[in-house]
């Protein structure tokens, strides 16, 4: 062999290495799972049907850009759902009640990040397990939402609406030969988990969170706050919960108490699917958003070849045991080196 080909085939294993196998498996099998849609069916080909798959992204996609964080500790948030659905009835309540449509979405944000920060301290500070503490919390704010409401729905404004503006930022209104609008939610997306990946790559608070789930005692004995930092971890989760329901509201609008079941375990499985070690220390921002996809995808994409939505259940299931049986195996190869 040649050395020019010999360094070659280094630099493209250098480059797997680099992506992450596991990582690289997402982004084929998410072309793969496109381009098999796209031959089977050709409506699904349209431009309509790609706004679909970006609508169903985008509260999925915040939390769980969110749920990461607290994943990499080594824990989990199964309130995350609960809390963006909570969050989303009690800013509209806010908004009935004469609050401007602006501060609303704020609040929505902010009790998002509140609930997250309860999360966080019962798990750092009271030492609860993860699994408790926000199981307890998915309870607590699923009977909270209709307590405010009254069991009642709440509809934000329409885009005809004066107050209507909002929704422009997860979609424009009709524009060049899209009559459904241009996705602008995918930039917002997009932006979001580039700023948060940088979080997790070079500051601070991303090299402590993974610290956290690598090993949190040797973290510990090394000086780091672990409470300070696992609670940020779950306040980061908190707060995407509620930038989940401000695009949630700005796509469907009509909020039900009782909705938001299984958003938790959407999420948490575009996780997974995209590389992050259930186990802590492992994980990124970018695989997770290529999890999120995967996922959407299947949903629009089943329909369109004579299946319904729910054996998206029953796929993803399967995607989720051999992601977690692809982690599994890797700490073990790790471990015997």
């Amino acid at each position: 062999m040649k050395p020019t080909e010999k360094n070659e085939i280094n630099s493209f294993k250098s480059l797997i290495k680099h992506i992450g196998t596991q990582k690289l498996i997402a982004v084929l099998a998410l072309i793969v799972i496109y381009i098999f849609f796209a031959i089977f069916s050709q409506p699904f080909r349209s431009s309509n049907t790609l706004i679909s798959i970006f609508d169903s992204s985008y509260y999925i996609g915040f939390l769980a850009i969110g749920v990461t964080f607290v994943i990499i500790t080594g824990g989990i948030d199964l309130s995350i759902g609960t809390v963006m659905v909570c969050s989303a009835l009690m800013g509209g309540v806010l908004y009935e009640l004469g609050l401007p449509l602006p501060l609303a979405l704020i609040a929505i944000v902010l009790i998002g990040a509140a609930f997250g920060l309860i999360n966080g301290l019962m798990v750092s500070v009271l030492k609860l397990p993860a699994f408790i503490a926000t199981l307890g919390t998915m309870m607590v704010t699923r009977g909270l939402g209709s307590i405010i409401t009254g069991t009642k729905s709440i509809t934000f404004p329409l885009r005809t609406n004066e107050d209507g503006w909002y929704k422009s930022l997860f979609r424009t209104g009709p524009v060049g030969g899209l009559e459904t609008g241009f996705p602008s939610g995918f930039l917002l997306l997009i932006g979001a988990a580039v700023i948060m990946a940088v979080i997790l790559t070079k500051t601070k608070t991303g090299r402590y969170i993974l610290a956290l789930g690598s090993n949190k005692e040797a973290t510990r004995l090394s000086g780091v706050n672990i409470m300070k930092w696992e609670t940020i971890a779950y306040v980061i989760s908190g707060t995407f919960a509620g930038i989940a329901a401000v695009s949630y509201v700005a796509i469907y609008s009509t909020v039900q108490p009782g909705t938001g079941n299984g958003f938790e375990l959407d999420a948490i499985a575009g996780v997974v699917i995209g590389g992050t070690s259930l186990a802590g220390g492992v994980g990124s921002v970018a695989g997770t958003l290529i999890g999120v996809f995967i996922m959407s995808v299947l949903k629009v994409g089943l329909p369109f070849i004579g299946l319904q939505p729910h054996y998206q259940l029953f796929i993803t299931g399967i995607v989720l045991i051999i992601a977690v049986y692809a982690d599994v195996r890797n700490r073990i190869k790790k471990k015997t080196r």
